[in-house]
């Protein structure tokens, strides 16, 4: 049998033992916790003591814990909801403040308020190695205080790893009586996240990037956060996500995040090593590879622990990832696909990067079950597909 590296966490991460067996007795239980009788206060019972687990692993109050179907429905029901509702109260209130380098999750959702709903836009630009300056947060509000509505910058990047000023800001924001929302998605489980500490009024996250199972996540809300719903019926959650509960589900994101919180400091000393390890593996084979973002060895702290993003020149990433994928190394790209064209990622344009070189991205995420020969498997099998991919596109060229 083919040895098969999974190099790919930050798309998904493989569900927690742990998880999927309380799960399985959640769904064997069986019960809808919004009903009165025995199984539907037996179900009940799971759901709010799985909102006390993760109010404990997310630094939160369990009645600030809004159960949705995962970091998409989040971060709309976040940036539309709380948009929806400002404007609502204060028709001046049209703008957003967005961080340049989001997942489309949050920039697509901005995407519609512009086009359907006439909001504005101020992008949070990033350096070079991705983080934002509060500083131009500042200087973007104070352009006119009382049109925005709210400020989105995601915790740590999907793409590049960088982990952003979140907490300052939300300092910040709220120096304007601004609220604040950042995309948690990749961070849990990554790096600490305590959503109380850290000031924010609205954060998301999602089971399946930390060990729980797919379909099911958070929006952390502050008791006093105003957001109009995206969706009505029976009332659910504070009256923010009507719909029947996920109680397997939420049981199992609520066992993941507590072993993934209990975790962390033994699980970012190890990714750390393994990233530095298929990092500094894959300079040395010389072949002209650069890494996007900060880069230091045993960092955790300004970069994702788990994170190496590499860019190879002369080289199409779609191209490196099929390549790849037949050596039996399952990892991903920086790009996007429009109309059936691949496009260079938002993320490293933003970051400065040319379109030429962002083309040749590869993104390899580590996580819970990431091995040394995992490692050794991707450096063995990268130099004979960056000559195949390298080639391919010189062939490509010419015959245009």
């Amino acid at each position: 049998m083919k040895f098969t590296a999974y190099l790919d966490h930050a798309a998904t991460t493989p569900t927690r033992p742990e998880a999927v067996t309380a799960i399985a007795e959640q769904l064997a239980t069986g019960g809808n916790a919004s009903s009165l009788h025995t199984a539907g206060r037996a179900a009940r019972k799971v759901v709010e003591e799985s909102r006390e687990d993760l109010a404990k692993a997310l630094g939160c109050g369990p009645s600030e814990v809004v159960f949705t179907s995962g970091g998409t429905e989040s971060d709309n029901l976040a940036i539309k909801g709380t948009w929806w509702q400002r404007r609502a109260d204060d028709p001046r209130r049209t703008r957003l403040l967005i961080g340049a380098t989001e997942h489309h999750a949050v920039l697509d959702a901005v995407e519609h308020l512009v086009n359907a709903e006439g909001a504005t836009v101020d992008w949070i630009e990033v350096d070079a190695t991705g983080r934002s300056n509060p500083e131009q947060v500042r200087d973007l509000i104070e352009r006119d205080p009382e049109s925005v509505a709210l400020v989105s910058l995601m915790w740590a990047n999907n793409e590049v790893g960088t982990v952003q000023p979140v907490a300052e800001v939300a300092a910040v924001a709220h120096e304007y009586a601004i609220p604040m929302h950042t995309d948690a998605v990749q961070a849990v489980g990554q790096v600490p996240v305590d959503f109380t500490a850290s000031g924010v009024d609205l954060l998301t996250a999602s089971a399946h990037k930390f060990g729980g199972p797919q379909g099911v996540g958070v929006l952390v809300a502050r008791r006093d956060a105003t957001l109009t719903p995206l969706t009505h019926g029976g009332g659910q959650e504070r009256q923010l996500r009507s719909g029947t509960l996920n109680a397997p589900g939420i049981r199992g994101m609520a066992v993941a995040a507590t072993l993934a919180t209990q975790e962390l400091p033994q699980e970012q000393e190890k990714l750390a090593a393994l990233r530095d390890k298929l990092i500094g593996g894959a300079l040395d084979l010389g072949l002209d590879i650069e890494v996007t973002g900060a880069h230091e060895i045993g960092d955790v702290t300004a970069r994702l622990a788990g994170n190496a993003h590499l860019r190879v020149p002369g080289c199409d990433g779609d191209s490196l990832l099929y390549l790849l994928d037949a050596a039996g190394i399952e990892c991903s790209t920086g790009s996007a696909c429009q109309a059936g064209v691949p496009q260079p990622s938002h993320v490293l344009l933003a970051m400065g990067i040319t379109e030429d070189d962002a083309r040749g991205a590869l993104r390899l995420t580590l996580g819970h079950t990431s091995t040394d020969a995992d490692v050794a498997a991707f450096l063995h099998a990268l130099p004979a597909a960056v000559d195949r991919a390298r080639r391919a596109r010189s062939a490509s060229r010419a015959g245009r």
